[in-house]
């Protein structure tokens, strides 16, 4: 067993590998994932949940996929079919949560999933090769986060209680009054369901994120036909 160990770390040091794990491809995925969710979605939004939950789902799913794909090698004629019912499961996961999650949380959730697929996928062929989709995922980030949402604007669901501003007329109070109870740059205000027994409404209020402030978490508890509609 001793000879063996240090068979394996001698491999690491010449080759990368330890045993069938390429730690060049594990460490290349961790790297990545961490920059995308540290540089590019932490930066704006400031969501420390979301930073735990895809940091280590990139390497959860890494190390999945590798131990079904290489590990089971010797099994690979009887685990086709278990590999792709996994594969699915893995993408299934994204409804694993009970609180509806952001686009743009789903959207990094989803880009953390298939890159850690591919880096699994890739443990067999060179590091370049490797380099290239990372890239290509980074850069495609960094486009969209700089460029398409360079105004840092948010959006948030409020149960507002004064319906009496919410018709046209009234935009401009109604905005002024959001903002002296919220604190917030509000760019526009859209309108949803209403209730005029409650003398309630939900409204989606859209803001510019400063970037000094942390990002409220959305804990508003509304049925899909409230919301859904308020684009």
């Amino acid at each position: 067993m001793d000879n063996e160990f240090l068979s394996m770390c001698q491999q690491l040091f010449t080759t990368g590998m330890f045993g069938h794990l390429s730690v060049t491809s594990f460490l290349l995925n961790v790297v990545v994932v961490w920059i995308m969710v540290h540089f590019m979605y932490y930066r704006k939004s400031k969501r420390r949940d979301f930073y735990f939950t895809f940091t280590l789902l990139g390497v959860a799913i890494y190390l999945l996929v590798y131990s079904m794909i290489f590990v089971l090698e010797d099994m690979k004629g009887k685990t086709g079919i278990g590999i792709g019912i996994g594969l699915f499961g893995i993408f299934s996961i994204m409804r694993y949560r009970t609180d509806a999650m952001p686009v743009r949380e789903m959207t990094y959730l989803f880009s953390i999933i298939c890159l850690s697929v591919i880096n699994a996928l890739g443990s067999a062929i060179s590091l370049y090769e490797s380099l290239l989709p990372n890239a290509f995922m980074l850069l495609a980030m960094f486009m969209c986060e700089h460029f398409l949402l360079n105004k840092n604007e948010q959006s948030k669901l409020v149960l507002y209680d004064r319906v009496k501003l919410i018709t046209p007329d009234k935009r401009e109070e109604l905005i002024a009054d959001l903002k002296k109870r919220l604190g917030l740059d509000i760019t526009n205000v859209h309108v949803g369901s209403v209730d005029y027994l409650r003398d309630t409404a939900v409204l989606r209020v859209f803001y510019t994120d400063k970037g000094d402030t942390e990002t409220i978490n959305n804990t508003l508890k509304v049925k899909r036909d409230e919301w859904e509609s308020v684009n």
